[in-house]
């Protein structure tokens, strides 16, 4: 017990200085406990974009395998929208990025608090309209409940897709991961590096047509 304690308190203490590092986070804001190897962040902080930068400074620590994010978003009054505003706000943004097929998708804004919805044709596209409207200022939240549209591809077609990609990311990494396709549903096992290396291959793996969700599996080995 002596062991994990000691071990939670120097993980608490690099996780600390990683959110001094990281310049879109105000340390003195984020409060940070570690109790047998899982991270839990609290308190308050003024935006969703801050909440969610501290969440990532978190998970590229090494020996951070689980993170609770605990704090919460209370906008200053000068960042203060109305709901319609942030409606017309999320619509613009939603149009401006490339990536995102925004005819295909609708919004509702509640509380500041935007419900993504509609249908899009992989999984990436589905965070990228995510990503594109949580940091609009006014935003406390974002639910996606924009669905991936299933693809005519045989399960085995979209199995050798995936591993096909992975392969030409660098054949070291397709090796160590195992590609299982279900209705649709990609799980990912295996053992990758770093936090890093396993968002980029789950972000890979969205791209792929007829994964309309990604099951991440993926273990982080630090040795």
């Amino acid at each position: 017990m002596a062991e994990i304690m000691k071990s939670d308190v120097q993980i608490q203490q690099k996780v600390l200085r990683e959110l001094r590092w990281d310049t879109r986070v105000d340390a003195t804001e984020i409060g940070v406990t570690v109790h047998t190897g899982v991270v839990t962040l609290t308190r308050t902080v003024g935006s969703w974009d801050k909440r969610a930068a501290a969440e990532e400074a978190a998970h590229r620590v090494a020996g951070v395998h689980d993170v609770a994010n605990g704090v919460q978003v209370k906008l200053p009054s000068s960042l203060e929208r109305t709901d319609s505003e942030i409606a017309e706000a999320v619509r613009h943004a939603l149009e401006w990025d490339v990536f995102v097929p925004d005819t295909r998708i609708q919004s509702t804004v509640s509380d500041g608090r935007v419900t993504l919805g509609g249908t899009v044709d992989t999984a990436a596209e589905r965070e990228d309209a995510e990503r594109a409207v949580r940091n609009l200022a006014g935003v406390r939240g974002v639910v996606n409940k924009i669905r991936v549209a299933p693809a005519v591809r045989l399960p085995g077609d979209v199995k050798k897709a995936i591993e096909e990609a992975l392969e030409r990311r660098a054949q070291h990494e397709a090796k160590r991961i195992e590609v299982q396709v279900e209705e649709g549903r990609v799980i990912l096992r295996g053992h990758v590096r770093s936090w890093a290396e396993k968002e980029a291959i789950v972000g890979a793996v969205g791209h792929a047509p007829g994964a309309q969700t990604v099951e991440d599996r993926l273990h982080i080995s630090y040795d």
